[in-house]
């Protein structure tokens, strides 16, 4: 039995893009599973996989994982040829420590500006705290930029696990317009172009749920 990865909706899931995106970008095969968010049998299903409850999950055979952190770091264990961290040790660890600012910050972010694909590029309004998060944001993007531009476009030269971990990032800036400076957004453009994430988006366009909570502008759904 190969890997199933069991994630929500791609219009909306960030979580689930995440390790979706390093798997795709990496090579790796596996099986896919798409819970909506608004499945009444969410919870039922995710469960089997996931005792959190929550996507994305990884099933490999006998071996359930949840959390994304998780998942990428088995991933990175499973397949070392992979490469889903820097081969630096220094670098590595920065990488690391720069996805879980991610994993566990940026909620003013995160909360204002919910992931949502189908939505035309238009401004927010964002509090004084979303915008400060904003401001680190760039400002690592651009640091990382800076060290590590001779080795590739991604913030440590070749796509590794700390690029999906900030994916969703990419498309919250890019959905609300927000302001970057030109390195982050050169950054967000490579992100962007990778077949992966084309791929993503071209499936989330095509889904037909809508979770009134994940659109800013309820009751207006507006779509591209």
């Amino acid at each position: 039995m190969g890997l199933r990865l069991v994630i929500g909706n791609k219009n909306y899931s960030s979580w689930s893009l995440r390790p979706w995106l390093a798997m795709r970008v990496a090579g790796l095969a596996f099986d896919e599973q798409v819970v909506s968010l608004s499945d009444p049998n969410f919870k039922k299903v995710v469960t089997q996989v996931s005792p959190a409850g929550q996507v994305p999950a990884l099933e490999d055979g006998d071996v359930c994982v949840w959390e994304t952190l998780a998942i990428l770091e088995y991933l990175n264990e499973k397949f070392p040829a992979a490469q889903l961290w820097p081969a630096d040790p220094a670098a590595r660890a920065q990488a690391r420590a720069l996805a879980a600012e991610m994993h566990a910050g940026f909620a003013a972010l995160r909360r204002e500006c919910p992931m949502n694909m189908k939505r035309p590029p238009k401004t927010h309004p964002l509090s004084a705290e979303a915008r400060a998060n904003v401001a680190r944001i760039d400002a690592m993007w651009t640091d990382c930029r800076a060290r590590f531009r001779g080795e590739g476009p991604f913030l440590f030269g070749r796509f590794s696990a700390v690029d999906a971990m900030y994916a969703p990032v990419v498309s919250r800036f890019a959905t609300y317009t927000i302001e970057v400076g030109p390195v982050s957004l050169a950054y967000m453009e490579a992100v962007m172009a990778l077949p992966a994430w084309q791929e993503w988006c071209a499936a989330a366009l095509k889904e037909p749920w809508v979770l009134p909570v994940n659109e800013p502008d309820w009751p207006a759904v507006p779509r591209v």
